[in-house]
């Protein structure tokens, strides 16, 4: 995971995203980019015309990249991240350029990356917007790094897998190969009640063992609970400081109308959450 993606919004969260960010830079030496982000027009509009038409004016446009950018690098140089540069060996940073992306050229432009690191979205005015989450996780074929609100003080030493059986989460556990190798322990969880048909957790343990990997198997039993809150629960009762998990095998509309587990781990999770689609 050489190549890390942070879209870089104003909002209260945004220092657990970059921290995370570095957590996960630091394991791989990676670059981590950061990129300024604004919403898309429709969604200016949608909220408030006015706010839609200075946004977009190009000198306020101007002072949003510069703000970010000097959030980013700010942040980058406290935490002793050099800039990337001929040389530079370890984790380093660089900036995307002048320009403002939106959320629908972030889909477009995460696919040039390993992963893109996002903050777990939420109601307030100041938490990151789903939309961002949302463009990312389906339009760039990547997977995602979702920061809590709070930066853990460690990551990814302990790795819970949400296995559900299903295609995305077959996907999302390929794509975090890389993270299970550096892991010093790891946790299949199956939760009955949230299961699709396939390979048993069982199974997926045998496979990774072939790999070399310390892996173990726990199971759970949500019962009339929401799957995806027994999940978060079992992951914090193992010490997990990572949680992998496929994002929104229901339908997205049918998760936004019912409900679903993809839906109540980006409510609630404490922990970062590797997610792919």
């Amino acid at each position: 995971m050489k190549n890390i993606l942070v879209p870089i919004e104003e909002h209260d969260r945004l220092d657990a995203v970059l921290s995370t960010a570095r957590a996960c830079g630091a394991l791989f030496d990676s670059r981590i980019e950061g990129v300024a982000l604004g919403p898309d027009t429709g969604d200016l509009i949608a909220a408030d015309f006015a706010i839609a038409g200075s946004i977009f004016d190009e000198r306020t446009r101007r002072e949003i990249v510069e703000r970010a950018r000097r959030a980013f690098e700010d942040h980058m140089n406290l935490h002793g991240v050099p800039p990337a540069a001929p040389g530079v060996a370890g984790v380093c940073y660089g900036w995307a350029g002048g320009e403002m992306s939106t959320d629908s050229a972030l889909g477009a432009y995460g696919r040039l990356f390993d992963i893109i690191v996002v903050g777990r979205p939420g109601a307030g005015r100041g938490d990151p917007r789903r939309a961002t989450l949302e463009s990312a996780l389906f339009e760039s074929g990547r997977p995602l790094l979702i920061a809590p609100h709070q930066a853990r003080a460690t990551f990814g030493e302990t790795i819970v897998i949400s296995w559900n059986r299903s295609t995305e989460t077959a996907r999302t556990v390929g794509f975090s190969m890389p993270l299970l190798k550096k892991a010093r322990r790891i946790v299949v969880l199956s939760v009955s009640g949230a299961l699709a048909p396939g390979p048993s957790a069982e199974s997926l343990v045998k496979a990774l063992q072939r790999h070399g990997l310390p892996v173990d198997f726990a199971q759970a039993d949500s019962g009339a609970r929401p799957a995806g809150r027994v999940i978060l629960e079992q992951a914090a009762a193992l010490g997990a400081d990572l949680l992998v998990k496929g994002g929104y095998t229901q339908s997205r509309l049918r998760q936004m109308i019912f409900g679903g587990a993809t839906n109540d781990i980006l409510a609630y999770a404490e922990i970062p959450v590797f997610m792919a689609h």
